[in-house]
């Protein structure tokens, strides 16, 4: 009988290829337990992944927008503000929870992607609750007024404390701010480039400010969820 011995550079990357598997079928566990997506959703989901190619990571994904749309429904919202849209997912997802008079307000620079999501808004029974700003979201932040009751970051991470301090001042006070990407797979642990720092910063941020009560989800790439003391 022939026995073998790893070494520890080759266990721990066995390690990680099994670490990954499981925790790919635990997501896959979690989506085929939560509420099914609607059909005009999924088709989102696979027409951004064709037109997109790679950059289709950037979907929220099931499990973070049904989070999202039940944050929203949860806390009652009538007005959402979104910096960063992509191609929409997240946007259907929040608006489906407001009411009939309700307001989405997603921000956005890439005309590519916002004519995708503007075909899918389209076709929703609530695309008429979503009101796009195309250009610079910090732009578009200086000319709004609050209270909005959720808002989601999801958008360059280097201006994310940027975003944090320009949104808070427009948060309801018993609204929400969803922050995506804050644990930025993995990389928060060991920051190499100039986004890695950007999350961390971030986070160290937040984490520090007395204003908020905050608390990070390990769900996919990490969400942190903020609101006033």
């Amino acid at each position: 009988m022939t026995t073998y011995s790893l070494s520890g550079d080759e266990d721990n990357e066995m390690l990680m290829a099994t670490s990954y598997e499981k925790m790919m079928q635990l997501e896959d566990y979690a989506v085929r337990h939560s509420t099914p997506l609607p059909p005009l959703l999924e088709e989102l989901i696979a027409t951004t992944r064709e037109k997109m190619g790679n950059r289709s990571l950037m979907l929220s994904g099931h499990l973070e927008g049904t989070l999202l749309q039940m944050l929203a429904a949860s806390v009652g919202a009538r007005r959402i503000l979104e910096i960063g849209m992509f191609t929409g997912f997240s946007a259907l997802m929040m608006a489906a929870a407001l009411p009939d008079d309700g307001e989405l307000i997603t921000c956005d620079i890439d005309p590519e992607a916002i004519g995708l999501a503007r075909s899918f808004f389209a076709r929703s029974a609530h695309g008429s609750k979503i009101d796009v700003r195309e250009g610079p979201a910090l732009d578009t932040l200086k000319t709004l007024e609050g209270p909005f009751d959720l808002v989601f970051i999801d958008a360059d991470k280097e201006n994310y404390i940027a975003y944090y301090e320009a949104a808070l001042p427009l948060l309801a006070p018993n609204g929400v701010i969803a922050v995506d990407n804050v644990l930025w797979m993995g990389r928060v642990l060991d920051p190499t480039n100039e986004s890695d720092h950007a999350i961390v910063a971030f986070n160290e941020h937040v984490s520090l400010d007395k204003r908020a009560w905050k608390v990070i989800l390990p769900l996919r790439d990490g969400v942190m969820l903020i609101r006033h003391k």
